[in-house]
């Protein structure tokens, strides 16, 4: 059951990696006027999904219920709150400074993502580390 659950872990785990990864490539070719980084970027997470899709073993993985209530709790901290806590921030950022210094939206966005993936991330690492220790103590 351990490990079913760290699968679980280290796949959301690489799944938020892969999505945050696109975000940012977004924010990088608008910064640079290309959209080479968004299309190598889309081709990888295109030949993960396929591989994800074609690969027996892999597909079954997936549909496990540890993987997918992972995957949500990734979703939420990825995504959900990102979204919501980069609203809030650009409208105080205006407020507060104008529309005169404005970072992009996607920014802020791409910074509280990475931000949420990270918290993610450290959480199910702590989580591992007790739960390694309480299972050695007994």
């Amino acid at each position: 059951m351990q490990n079913v659950r760290r699968y679980a872990d280290i796949i959301a785990s690489i799944e938020g990696l892969v999505w945050l990864g696109l975000a940012w490539s977004i924010s990088i070719s608008v910064h640079t006027g290309s959209t080479e980084p968004t299309l190598a970027t889309l081709f990888i997470v295109g030949a993960l999904v396929l591989f994800s899709w074609a690969h027996k073993p892999m597909r079954y993985l997936l549909r496990r219920y540890h993987i997918r209530k992972r995957r949500t709790d990734m979703w939420i901290h990825i995504l959900a709150l990102p979204l919501l806590l980069a609203m809030f921030f650009h409208i105080m950022v205006e407020a507060t400074f104008g529309s005169a210094w404005l970072p992009p939206k996607m920014l802020l966005f791409n910074l509280m993502a990475s931000a949420g993936w990270m918290t993610y991330v450290m959480t199910l690492l702590i989580k591992s580390i007790i739960h390694n220790i309480k299972t050695s103590h007994k």
